[in-house]
């Protein structure tokens, strides 16, 4: 929906060249991606594993319990390939077996343990990820399956698949269905197969059917995007922040609009708590989008100058205004998001006639110019596609009386 990265190429920043030196891998050579999930984390679900705690893992398993298979020198390089992580696991997995059952011998080992993974957190995660590694090819035919979702109409077929899923592991079962949501593109249908299943649309019927973990692993996506609203600046990737916010939205809503929570569960607590965390920094960016659009199209009369970080700003505060509108439903900014709607509307319509003037007066003026660009796209986004073809209509008919 958002078309942020095609704003006017004076408004946008200039992009960084791609390094060429190596990137660095993440923990176990990306073996187990499909599961981990990034601070900030209000609550932690069986099936994924905090990326902060698996990488303490990883630098505990090539430091100190498997340097003699994992070579230093490939993993400060970057050159370290997961095949030979795959080559390596047997070996691996059993040396981890072994040091957790001796940090779980007696509480001073547990210490010991703790100490060496950079805490009892991480700890905690261990297991975790020693079942992740052991059913890693389990997990990319789980992410397949997510993606077969995508293109899947037959409720009954999707139905038995998640049904022939390890449901009677829940611990494995909530890493696979972790894997597999990552991937789908339309989570509500996997709702929809689960209320199927179970017989009936309430939280507690779900579970008792097994598919617990289906709905921890929404909620822990959902948390996910957290991150992305963590930027500030007028540079913050606000494309980033509305797809982030477009996908927790369909998260949500695919669990609150179909299944029905008990008012004291766990699950509604962790919702509210991430919904609140979502709309707390959201808010602040909402009161600043008319501040910034008026500064933005603020014109000097004596030395006048373009504000591109402003201009910036404004196009995607506009953006971010009608990602809002489309997810709020899912957000508790209601008063603050109604009041910054109509006051941009207000001043949008001000600025698009005052610079419009200012254009037939001086069609060669490059400041003028990137104001004018920059409105029509703000107002196609905040008004409609018709309104901005008719700006560029009325502009095209300034330049031809110029």
């Amino acid at each position: 929906m958002t078309q942020l990265a095609n704003r006017v190429d004076t408004v946008a920043p200039a992009s960084a060249q791609p390094s060429a030196a190596p990137k660095p891998k993440g923990p176990f050579c990306g073996l187990i991606d499909s599961v981990l999930v990034h601070d900030p984390v209000l609550e932690t679900f069986q099936g994924s594993v905090n990326a902060h705690a698996a990488q303490g893992i990883w630098t505990w398993v090539t430091r100190d319990i498997c340097n003699d298979i994992i070579p230093a020198d490939r993993i400060a390089s970057g050159a370290l390939t997961p095949a030979e992580v795959e080559a390596a696991l047997p070996e691996m997995l059993g040396r981890m077996k072994a040091a957790l059952a001796q940090g779980l011998a007696d509480v001073e080992g547990a210490r010991r343990l703790s100490a060496q993974l950079g805490g009892d957190e991480t700890r905690q995660h261990l297991p975790t990820v020693m079942l992740a590694l052991r059913n890693r090819a389990l997990l990319g035919k789980a992410q397949a399956f997510g993606k077969a979702t995508n293109s899947i109409s037959d409720e009954n077929a999707l139905a038995a698949a998640i049904k022939a899923m390890p449901l009677q592991e829940p611990a494995l079962a909530a890493l696979v269905f972790h894997a597999a949501l990552g991937q789908a593109g339309n989570p509500t249908i996997l709702v929809l197969a689960a209320i199927k299943l179970s017989g009936a649309a309430t939280e507690v019927s779900v579970r008792r059917a097994g598919l617990g973990p289906l709905l921890d692993a929404y909620i822990a996506h959902a948390q996910n995007q957290l991150r992305f609203f963590e930027g500030n600046g007028p540079f913050a990737d606000v494309d980033l922040i509305c797809r982030a916010l477009e996908r927790f939205h369909k998260l949500v809503r695919s669990l609150t609009g179909y299944i029905e929570f008990s008012r004291g569960s766990q699950a509604t607590a962790t919702l509210s708590a991430i919904t609140k965390y979502v709309s707390d920094r959201l808010e602040p960016r909402l009161k600043e989008v008319v501040t910034d659009l008026n500064q933005a199209m603020r014109r000097r009369e004596n030395a006048d100058r373009l504000d591109t970080e402003k201009l910036f700003a404004a196009v995607g505060g506009i953006f971010l205004l009608a990602t809002v509108r489309d997810c709020r439903d899912s957000l508790a900014l209601n008063s603050v998001f109604e009041q910054a709607w109509n006051q941009s509307g207000q001043a949008l319509e001000i600025h698009i006639q005052r610079t419009m003037d200012t254009y037939r007066q001086d069609p060669e003026d490059a400041n003028t110019i990137a104001r004018l660009d920059a409105v029509i796209q703000m107002a196609q986004v905040r008004f409609s596609a018709e309104y901005a073809e008719t700006l560029k209509r009325a502009r095209h008919a300034a330049e031809k009386r110029s």
